[in-house]
């Protein structure tokens, strides 16, 4: 941890976290931009999700998926350099933040839980793309996404409180 904790002093000290601290406008506009960008991000990863669970099938699941993919992978051209710079703002404290470090290991399931779907059930899909349901392991995927999501966006909410 010395080695975090040596990089988050360095960042701390550099003039693009002096900025984001020490602006009256920087620090809030970077996190609207982040905000904006994870509403597009979860809107597209939800409608999928309920997608996958038996909303509205109809839908072609490959065709929404991949019309939603560009969606949520544009939205990390926002998440990701916003984020960063929120976290540069106070790196030693969002570092010491238990609900931060939570919120990093949620990310990383939700991108391992997305990850092994694609990789995995997802490869079948033209069995279930149209007026079929999903397999269970599929269902069950799609919930834990929601779920791991929702638990993101809480975790982000609490940053200010805790």
């Amino acid at each position: 941890m010395p080695l975090v904790a040596g990089a988050a002093e360095w960042l701390a000290s550099t003039p693009l976290s002096q900025a984001m601290r020490g602006s009256l406008w920087l620090y809030p506009v970077v996190e609207t931009v982040h905000i904006f960008g994870f509403a597009v991000l979860v809107g597209a990863v939800a409608l999928f999700d309920l997608r996958v669970l038996g909303c509205a099938r109809t839908l072609p699941v490959r065709t929404l998926g991949r019309h939603l993919l560009r969606w949520a992978l544009a939205s990390l051209l926002l998440v990701v350099p916003a984020g960063a710079l929120l976290f540069a703002s106070q790196p030693l404290e969002f570092i010491a933040n238990p609900v931060f470090r939570l919120k990093l290991a949620l990310l990383a399931a939700a991108g391992l839980n997305a990850a092994c779907f694609h990789a995995g059930v997802y490869r079948n899909a033209a069995a279930w793309d149209v007026g079929h349901p999903a397999p269970p392991l599929a269902r069950a995927q799609a919930a834990l996404s929601l779920l791991l999501w929702v638990a993101l966006i809480t975790c982000g909410r609490m940053l200010a409180y805790v």
